[in-house]
Formats: C-alpha cells, structure tokens, sequence
C-alpha cells in the first residue's frame, strides 16, 4: 500500500504516531516532484492490525494539522462571526466538543464520538485500496463530519455565549461590591452543598438574619433569586474580608467568589476552621 501527503509535517506525524501504533511495521518513505510524499507499507498481507494503525495515524494526523482550520473556516463561513478574539474562544470550545474525554463534552455531544467517526472514514478509503491519497480523503471523502462539526462548532458557539453572559453578570456584581458599603468587616464561610455562614465571634447566621439583610438589597437587578444560599448572602454582606474554608479551591463555585470579591477572599482548607461545624438554621 502506498499512502500520499504533501505535507511533509503531516508525514512526519504520520509517522512518529504509526510506529508508536506498531514498532514492527515496515515503511519506505519517497519524495516525488509532483506527487509529494510517498510512504510505501511494505507489509503482506495487510491485516486489520495494520489498517487499525493506519487509520488511528491518519486521524491522529487530521486533528494536529487540519481540525484548527476546518473549524475556524466553519466558524466564520457558516455562522458569520469575524472577530479574532471571538474565533479563538469559539474555536477552543468546539476543539474541547470534539476531542474532550471528559463527561460535559460527552453529553454535549449527545454520546456521539466524532474522533471514532473519523477512523471510521479513513478505514472505509484504505481497506482494498492500494494507493491512499490523504488530501484528497480531506478533501472530498469527509461530508458527513463535516456536518457534525457544524453542529459541534453551533455547539460551541452556544457554549460562548454562555461563558459571555457569565462573565458579564461576574463583572456587574463586581462593580457592585466595590462601590457598597461594607455591611460587616469580616465573614467565616464553610463549604458544602450549600455554604454556611459564621460571624466574626464565630456563632453561624440564621437563615432568618441572612433573609433580613438580603431583604435590604436590590438583588433582582442582578437577577439573583431570593432562596439561593452560596452566593446571594455575600452580595448583600459585602464584607470587608472574607475567609473561605474549602476542599477544592478549583470548584466552580469557588472561582466565582474569587472573581467576584478578588482580594478580599482568603481561601483556608476546610479542616482549618477554627470554630464547632452548624449548619444554617431553618427558622
């Protein structure tokens, strides 16, 4: 089997990820004027071990070198946006729809798996075939993944919008805590599924107190609602100071606090709080 690249970047890649596939196969590696680069797989007879690693290569070989430019190509062809800083964003989110492992990217595409597709696309064109041309594959052998990545790349989008939105709300409350007054000097906040709130002398608010003084605040302008409990509370307290006990500082709920209230925040671990552990009480 012959395969054909003009890239000679592309070829390399071909390479280095089939011989990290098999270490056993034998492969001669030609230049041609015209034709470009010709790799020769000089294995009879080619078993489906050999066309499984050949395919995971030219996949491999696909989403280093070309999935950047079909995606942004879709991105700004097909949904019309222009802006660089846009493009880069929107691309990163489609990239992570496409290739992630993790379980949001999953759902998102519905359990779908494009990068299986693709070998799947790229088996179909080597099994009986004696000469591979892989630009030609790229070329005119991928419609129906290009039409998931539209969808995936729409997808993307969605998720951009969100992330603006998000980042547009965190910078209003933002803006809002820097110009409040503080309504305390310093909070103890415990996390967990919902946060627990203590004073300075260490005795916990009461979800009475906390609803007295979130009652004070035009909470509705930031379209934070009444019975929320792990942020709405220190938009209305806006403390001075506020010690943050948790286990993963990582968590999205964390950062938004941290994006919020910036350097006010002082993240201890959750083991170091100093006062007896109460929740929130019902009253």
């Amino acid at each position: 089997m012959d395969i054909f690249f003009e890239s000679d970047k592309e070829v390399i890649s071909f390479c280095e990820r089939l011989f990290q596939q098999n270490k056993q196969i034998a492969v001669y590696w030609q230049v041609h004027e015209k034709r470009g680069n010709q790799l020769t797989i000089n294995e009879e007879p080619l078993n489906e071990i050999i066309f499984q690693s050949i395919a995971v290569s030219l996949v491999n070989v696909y989403v280093t070198h070309r999935l950047r430019s079909i995606i942004n190509e879709i991105i700004q062809d097909t949904y019309y946006f222009t802006d660089g800083h846009e493009i880069e964003q929107i691309y990163e989110h489609a990239e992570w729809i496409v290739t992630g492992e993790d379980e949001d990217c999953k759902i998102l595409r519905k359990n779908k798996h494009p990068v299986q597709l693709l070998r799947a696309i790229f088996l179909m064109h080597i099994r009986n075939a004696q000469n591979v041309h892989f630009d030609w594959i790229v070329q005119t052998g991928m419609k129906a993944f290009k039409q998931d990545l539209i969808h995936y790349v729409g997808l993307a989008i969605d998720e951009f919008k969100r992330e603006e939105e998000h980042q547009s709300f965190i910078n209003t409350l933002r803006e809002y805590i820097v110009k409040k007054e503080p309504v305390v000097p310093l909070i103890h906040v415990v996390g967990g599924n919902i946060f627990s709130y203590y004073k300075l002398s260490g005795r916990p608010y009461s979800k009475v107190e906390l609803r007295s003084i979130m009652e004070k605040v035009p909470l509705y302008l930031f379209g934070l609602p009444e019975e929320e409990w792990n942020l709405t509370p220190l938009i209305a307290l806006a403390p001075e100071k506020i010690k943050l006990y948790v286990d993963d500082p990582s968590s999205p709920r964390t950062q938004t606090i941290l994006n919020i209230f910036q350097e006010r925040v002082d993240i201890q671990a959750y083991k170091d709080f100093p006062y007896t552990y109460s929740t929130i009480r019902n009253k």
